[in-house]
């Protein structure tokens, strides 16, 4: 589990496709600045909202390099089907019990890729619109929560197809969110608390 709050920005360093030099399931290679000795292998760490299994790691001048590996289904339901050479990539470490929830609950389970559909800004806060698929569209209102490529954030607006949220000036600096631009797509996870309540309620009508 996580909450939402990105400790550190990577970079894709390598980027490896099924079926190339026998190759089943992709392979991805991360740069970060995390302390390798802090973060064993099979570790479960987001990048960009999506949960994925540390299966090697050595240490580097800044920090880490990891590799991570991604089934076919994955690469088709997010954005890491996109991801090449050069990707920045918002990652967290798994929450441990007693830490502090400054986010909210996010499981790494990324629902769906959405799309920014406009940037504005209004004051020292930048406003990004995106469209979501439409059977995520219940799960959102207005107040509630939402992980964006892993980071948490409150829902501003809500209509039949788009939401829009508010990003303040830390967070449109540090994570990549500030950097999107109309059209690009993004990993989405609807409130875990949400998606129970849609649930119990479907069933009680059935």
């Amino acid at each position: 589990m996580f909450t939402g709050l990105v400790t550190a920005v990577g970079e894709v360093t390598r980027a490896e496709r099924p079926g190339a030099q026998g190759i089943e399931q992709a392979r991805f290679e991360i740069a970060s600045p995390y302390d390798p000795d802090s973060i064993a292998i099979g570790a479960s760490v987001s990048h960009a909202g999506c949960c994925l299994t540390i299966v090697s790691k050595e240490r580097t001048n800044t920090g880490m390099r990891h590799i991570v590996e991604c089934s076919p289904e994955t690469l088709s339901l997010t954005t890491l089907g996109r991801w090449r050479e050069g990707v920045r990539v918002n990652l967290e470490r798994a929450m441990r019990v007693g830490d502090e929830l400054g986010g909210h609950i996010v499981a790494g389970h990324v629902d769906g890729m959405g799309e920014l559909r406009a940037r504005g800004v209004e004051g020292d806060y930048l406003r990004l619109a995106f469209a979501a698929p439409r059977a995520l569209m219940p799960y959102l209102a207005p107040k509630g929560s939402i992980a964006i490529d892993g980071v948490s954030l409150t829902v501003n607006t809500v209509d039949a197809e788009t939401f829009s949220v508010m990003i303040i000036p830390h967070t449109a600096a540090e994570p990549t969110l500030g950097a999107l631009t109309p059209g690009e797509p993004v990993n989405l996870e609807a409130d875990l608390i949400a998606r129970y309540v849609a649930r119990m309620l479907a069933f009680k009508a059935e």
